[in-house]
């Protein structure tokens, strides 16, 4: 189950949907879930077309009636759900903390961290049913490093507190709970929203980015942190929980 499998309209391919084809590649069968259903049905026709398996499913994670629909659509779909995938954040109209809006904060932490609660109390059950299971959550190295924007970075700083409590009430049951902290990445939600934000064109915001990427090549992409939740979900990690897996280039270290 891959929530945020759609993404918002660029040049490049976001975290979601990398997420949802790689996950394909490896045998899984999907359920992509996105607000969009349209574009959750883009992801799903891009998996099939390489020879997936996948279902889409049109769900607000921020509402609670349409979040708890989550797991019975897995269920009813392929008969288990074995991997939670969350792939949701914004930040539009973020600020420092003395200066942020009131309603762009709830907003934020809405989607970011109580969404992501949801979802995880939806699917945990089903989970424990089953004595198996993984969730991967994406959280940002901005929960680790000084930033500018308040809400999102300590909305993400709450994903982070939320995967390391759930790892230890899920362990006993054979759940496995981490998260991924993606740095900067080529993404449209990244590069799209923020130059559009910014009133900057794309590829002056790019060179900005890549420069700062201490390992010494352009900025990451959303395959990245795709094959990164891939790990974390697979049973090579069966031993792997309650970790906070920066993919940032080591931009982290630098800025932690």
């Amino acid at each position: 189950m891959v929530v945020g499998g759609g993404q918002t309209p660029g040049e490049t391919i976001g975290n979601g949907r990398a997420t949802a084809i790689v996950f394909a590649r490896e045998g899984a069968r999907v359920v992509v879930v996105d607000r969009d259903v349209t574009s959750a049905e883009e992801t799903v026709a891009m998996i099939r077309d390489e020879g997936g398996e996948a279902a889409a499913h049109g769900a607000d994670i921020t509402d609670k009636v349409s979040c708890a629909t989550i797991p019975d659509v897995a269920m009813a779909t392929y008969g288990r759900l074995d991997v939670l995938h969350n792939n949701v954040g914004i930040g539009a109209g973020d600020q420092p903390a003395t200066r942020v809006d009131e309603d762009a904060w709830q907003q934020i932490f809405d989607v970011n961290l109580s969404a992501m609660w949801r979802t995880c109390k939806a699917v945990i059950p089903v989970m424990r049913a089953a004595g198996r299971g993984a969730i991967v959550n994406i959280s940002s190295i901005a929960s680790i490093c000084s930033t500018n924007t308040a809400a999102y970075q300590i909305s993400k700083a709450g994903v982070n507190t939320l995967t390391q409590h759930l790892a230890m009430g899920a362990a006993r049951h054979g759940i496995r709970v981490n998260a991924v902290l993606p740095g900067l990445m080529n993404t449209p939600m990244a590069i799209e929203g923020i130059s559009a934000a910014r009133h900057i064109d794309r590829e002056q915001l790019i060179a900005e980015r890549d420069a700062v990427v201490p390992l010494g090549r352009k900025m990451g992409t959303a395959w990245d942190v795709a094959h990164a939740a891939l790990f974390l979900a697979s049973d090579e990690a069966q031993f792997i929980t309650g970790v906070l897996l920066p993919v940032d280039g080591g931009q982290s270290v630098r800025r932690g």
